[in-house]
Parts: C-alpha cells; structure tokens; sequence
C-alpha cells in the first residue's frame, strides 16, 4: 500500500466517523423535544382539601405548544399556552366546565423546575378559575 492510498484511507475513515458522530448528535437531539412536552399529573385547589387531580398533555410541533386537559373524552383543549423562556414561566388559558355545565376560565400560571432531569420535572404556581384562586403542582410522567 502507498503511503497516498493510506492518507486517503484515513482521511475517508475520519470523514465517516465525523458524519456518524453528527448523525447521532442529530438525532439525539430530535429526540429530546421541548421540555414542557409529555404527560403531565397533578392537582389543582383551593385548598388541601379541595384538590382536583387533573392529566395536562402539552405537545409541540412546528415550533409551537398546544395542551389538552384530561384526554379523553371529556377533554378540554387550551386555548393558550405561552412560555416565558428568560424564567420559564409557563402560562395555560382554558374554559373548564363548571356546575351547571357552563365553562368558566381557567388561567394557571407557574414556574417550569428541574429541566434537565428526565424524571423529576415539576410545573407548580397559582390558579385562577372563575372567582377562586389557589395552587397547583404536576409532575411529568
């Protein structure tokens, strides 16, 4: 072999391992998604004895997040979810059924915590729906 053909050689094989290290990196990266993204559980109240258990599913696509409360079929869809990323304060706008079946406004508004853990990220702050107000806490799934 010359010494042409093997500075070639080394040369295409770097080439290969530079382009697979880029696809991983790529495609780890598509995976991870937007932090808010997944199933999220909690409760919401105005007080410890007047909790509601509540499943948020927030997604994004095309650069936008859309939610949806309890999946399923009697599921309400957020009609907006904002985020404010120099805090990551997270804000969620929904019309909730109410007693008498007419839907009054939910707005929930709190802070994003522990981004970088897979299994440990909470989303908790203050609610407003209809006259009440209290706290909320969901933990993703």
């Amino acid at each position: 072999m010359t010494v042409v053909n093997r500075g070639m050689r080394k040369m295409a094989l770097t080439g290969a391992l530079v382009a697979a290290a880029t696809l991983v990196a790529v495609s780890a990266d598509a995976q991870l998604g937007h932090p808010a993204k997944g199933t999220w559980i909690g409760h919401w109240g105005a007080d410890k004895a007047d909790q509601q258990r509540m499943v948020l599913l927030i997604d994004w696509s095309k650069d936008k997040l859309s939610s949806t409360i309890n999946p399923g079929p009697d599921a309400v869809k957020v009609k907006d979810t904002t985020i404010d990323y120099d805090n990551w304060t997270m804000t969620l706008k929904a019309d909730l059924p109410a007693n008498g079946g007419k839907a009054q406004p939910w707005v929930a508004t709190g802070k994003l915590e522990n981004l970088g853990s897979w299994t440990n990220r909470h989303y908790s702050g203050t609610y407003q729906y209809g006259n009440q107000k209290g706290d909320f806490s969901f933990t993703l799934q």
